[in-house]
């Protein structure tokens, strides 16, 4: 793709999407290459998801058809081809108006159309991987692609000839800056007991819920819990010590930095969320038959580091879950210990490094 040389402002095309696992831990990059007025644009999917991510951000914001790459045999997978054909498409149609200096893929189905797109148009790639083992998304993009980088140190990726960079995470600044008196006053935690802060992900996760809920009475008499449950998955439970919250955006930073214990999923950037907070947590991941696997992964490996606890959804029931965080109570020094000898990778840092580097 030529361009005019005398142009020093560069500009960046960062695609990712499907969910805000795909889209938040691109911000803190994005902010980073902002400040050094280089031209943002973000391609994500027609939903809107990762566009009301951006939180009015000054990017520009692209959608392109994308289709649902699976694992197993569906008549879908027909009509998807399709669709990921389009996108091919209408990234090549954008790509030549935006003349990019190179494409940051936070992965995500949204993200093979726009990255085989830059291929073609010989524009350099820099892919991130935020689990431990790379998911189906980048294991296709990685024939195009000229860096990965990874969250985990010993993530591997199999038969990829280009360069590997382990960067970790990036955790968004607000995040880092939360107030935990200012937690306390917005959450309404004047009993004196622990925060116990309890959130399925976005999109909340229905099994915990379940058992939150039919735990309240034990819970509640050694916490006050606040309790994330999803959209649209409130039951407006009246309970002493209870707070129940379908989602949280503004003051999410005061809310972690108030809570003494966090039960979570075990997504990779929760995790990073977590460890750069220093926060006991205990993990419910995802179950296998519910994806491919991720986040048992992922909590495996925090659980053989002594960096959290954690229980099967399978296992998780009233008894499990108060047993484990007796166990996060009473080893509290020993999981600080460990989360303080945690590196903290400057990801954002380390990126904008790699972007810069591969910046044609």
């Amino acid at each position: 793709m030529s361009r005019d040389t005398n142009i020093t402002t560069k500009t960046v095309v960062i695609v990712g999407g499907g969910s805000a696992g795909h889209v938040l831990p691109a911000l803190p990059v994005a902010d980073e290459l902002m400040k050094k007025q280089w031209q943002v644009h973000f391609v994500g999917t027609h939903s809107g998801l990762e566009e009301k991510l951006l939180g009015g951000r000054a990017i520009t914001f692209h959608s392109v058809s994308a289709g649902k790459l699976r694992r197993y045999f569906s008549w879908q997978n027909f009509s998807d081809v399709i669709r990921i054909l389009l996108g091919i498409a209408q990234a090549v149609s954008l790509l030549r108006k935006i003349r990019p200096h190179v494409i940051f893929s936070k992965g995500g189905f949204v993200s093979f159309p726009v990255v085989f797109a830059g291929w073609l148009l010989r524009v350099p790639i820099v892919a991130h991987e935020s689990d431990r083992t790379p998911g189906l998304a980048n294991r296709l993009v990685m024939p195009f692609v000229s860096t990965l980088c990874s969250s985990f140190a010993d993530t591997r990726f199999a038969g990829f000839k280009g360069r590997v960079v382990n960067t970790g995470t990036p955790v968004r600044e607000d995040l880092l800056k939360g107030d935990a008196t200012a937690g306390r006053l917005f959450l309404g935690a004047e009993n004196g007991l622990p925060i116990l802060l309890v959130t399925g992900g976005s999109l909340g996760a229905d099994a915990l819920n379940a058992i939150v809920r039919k735990s309240l009475p034990e819970l509640c008499a050694s916490y006050f819990v606040v309790h994330v449950c999803g959209p649209g998955k409130a039951e407006n439970i009246v309970q002493s010590g209870y707070l129940e919250l379908e989602y949280v955006d503004a003051g999410w930073g005061d809310m972690l930095a108030a809570a003494d214990i966090v039960v979570s999923r075990a997504g990779a950037n929760a995790l990073f969320e977590l460890w750069a907070l220093q926060k006991l947590a205990l993990l419910v991941p995802l179950s296998g038959a519910a994806s491919r696997g991720d986040q048992l992964a992922n909590a495996a490996y925090a659980k053989t580091q002594g960096l959290s606890e954690v229980v099967a959804e399978e296992d998780l029931n009233t008894e499990s879950l108060l047993r484990a965080l007796i166990t996060l109570r009473d080893n509290a020094q020993q999981y600080q210990q460990v989360l303080a000898g945690v590196t903290a990778l400057k990801a954002s840092e380390l990126l904008l490094a790699e972007l810069e580097n591969a910046a044609i």
